[in-house]
């Protein structure tokens, strides 16, 4: 008779495991597709030159005949920071995913530099589904959270990855801590 309970109990066990397995391994791609796009931002910002401007307001002429038109810097603003946002999802095809031995979670490292050589990507799994994975949940993230990105991101918020991934969202709920040196 014990052996009979132990033959469905197995399958749930197995289920259990494999649900559990998968919903980590769902956070762990959410979460590095959120670092790397806090990153991509980032890197991206900085390369504009900051004597680069555009000009905002309103280009109608006032009943005093003037224009309420103001420059403003590039980097940062709403029409830059959208600009990002519609190719930065490009560039986790860059990226890999590490498993860490220990734990077993997912990280998500660079295994291109930014001027195309390769990085050492010893360790790390660079399989096109994985890539895609990445690339689909970064799209993902930035059409959810769009408006964040960019009010987040025009302020020039410090620690923009920490308070998009773990405070206002939970796509890092688990991983306040984890740094990318690596980029």
């Amino acid at each position: 008779m014990a052996t009979s309970n132990v033959h469905w109990l197995l399958p749930i066990v197995v289920v259990s495991f494999l649900t559990c397995a998968l919903a980590r391994r769902g956070q762990d791609v959410r979460c590095g597709a959120c670092r790397g796009l806090i990153d991509e931002m980032e890197w991206e910002i900085s390369q504009v030159n900051p004597k680069k401007t555009i000009q905002k307001g309103s280009f109608r002429i006032n009943p005093d005949g003037s224009q309420s038109v103001v420059e403003v810097p590039y980097a940062r603003s709403e029409l830059h920071l959208t600009e990002l946002l519609e190719h930065v999802c490009e560039k986790m095809t860059e990226y890999g995913e590490k498993t860490d031995p220990e734990t077993h979670r997912k990280t998500y490292v660079r295994v291109l530099s930014r001027d195309g050589k390769k990085l050492d990507a010893s360790a790390t799994n660079i399989d096109k589904k994985v890539i895609d994975d990445l690339k689909s949940t970064c799209e993902h993230i930035v059409e959810i959270h769009e408006d964040e990105l960019i009010e987040l991101f025009s302020h020039e918020t410090e620690n923009v990855k920490d308070k998009l991934c773990s405070k206002r969202t939970d796509l890092c709920d688990h991983a306040v801590d984890i740094t990318h040196d690596e980029l």
